[in-house]
């Protein structure tokens, strides 16, 4: 008998815990990051995976093997499970889980009608008031987790899938506002992750975006004898982006002129002049082919008074 319910997962480490608390149902691990790069609202197509892979190739050196081993295989995985009665989402509260679970979402609005969905939330770690992964919480946080799910209406995937829309519009304007509409939502953590979203453009006082004035800021404020040490500081203090090593690479070698070492870690002169709003990056930062959903990156600008948004125009 085929199982009733498939489970789709944030990642591998936890569908390996749930196996290993032998859940039953079958599972999908859903491996992308699509916070990051270029994105298009036809989940699964053609011209979204192509997408995909240009974005990864370019800034992650993926080659084409590992990509349709590691993510394009557990893609058509999922396009096969049609059997099941449930489709449960485990998906964190971080804006890298949160924009996942939005493009699942989207997809299964257009391909799993009438299916029963849920959502497994996360909440927050009252001791330390960190947001907790499920791979980290016991076996009795997990099961209560589950037990509590909550199931969605029609509505509730509606609506994420028309934020899912607006991610992937080549405007975040209309962004600002219409993830506040929906008090009742059962997606909880959305409003902080979009949030945290719209302060990765440029701001308007240095060009940098809130995440690389921080990676500056930490640089600066500690002694660090290695840039392994540095990410390993903001790894442990990024609670809302959900970040791994290999974006905080990335964003160091976009920072690099603004240090002057790596090892051990100093920034620079110019470093410190954009870090104290002395000396605007933007123009020497800037990238066209640099996008965040389906928007580009530097056809923005954030002012952080205001928490605004500014569309430059040529």
């Amino acid at each position: 008998m085929k199982a009733s319910i498939l489970h789709i997962t944030n990642g591998d480490s936890t569908t390996t815990y749930l196996k290993k608390l032998r859940f039953s149902g079958e599972f999908i691990t859903w491996r992308e990051m699509l916070c990051e790069g270029k994105t298009t609202t036809d989940v699964g197509s053609e011209t979204f995976w192509k997408n995909r892979f240009d974005f990864l190739k370019t800034a992650y050196k993926v080659n084409k093997h590992t990509f349709i081993e590691y993510t394009l295989k557990e893609y058509r995985n999922l396009c096969k499970k049609k059997e099941q009665n449930e489709i449960v989402l485990w998906f964190e509260s971080d804006l890298f889980c949160q924009i996942n679970m939005l493009a699942v979402l989207s997809w299964i609005k257009r391909y799993r009608q009438g299916y029963q969905i849920s959502i497994v939330g996360v909440g927050i770690d009252e001791k330390n008031h960190k947001n907790t992964g499920f791979s980290l919480l016991s076996e009795a946080q997990i099961n209560s987790l589950y037990k509590n799910r909550v199931t969605l209406s029609q509505d509730d995937i509606e609506y994420a899938d028309y934020i899912w829309q607006l991610y992937c519009s080549d405007s975040p304007l209309r962004l600002e506002t219409v993830y506040k509409f929906n008090p009742m939502s059962p997606f909880q953590h959305l409003e902080t992750a979009i949030e945290a979203h719209l302060k990765r453009f440029p701001s308007i006082e240095n060009g940098l975006n809130f995440v690389e004035n921080n990676i500056l800021k930490t640089a600066n404020s500690h002694q660090f004898k290695s840039k392994n040490e540095l990410i390993n500081s903001l790894l442990k203090e990024d609670e809302v982006y959900g970040f791994g090593d290999m974006q905080y690479e990335n964003h160091l070698k976009n920072l690099h002129k603004l240090f002057s070492s790596f090892n051990p870690v100093k920034i620079s002169k110019k470093g410190k002049e954009v870090l104290e709003k002395q000396l605007n990056f933007y123009g020497q930062i800037r990238n066209e082919d640099t996008y965040l959903g389906g928007s580009k990156k530097y056809s923005f600008l954030y002012q952080s008074n205001s928490h605004k948004l500014l569309q430059i125009t040529t």
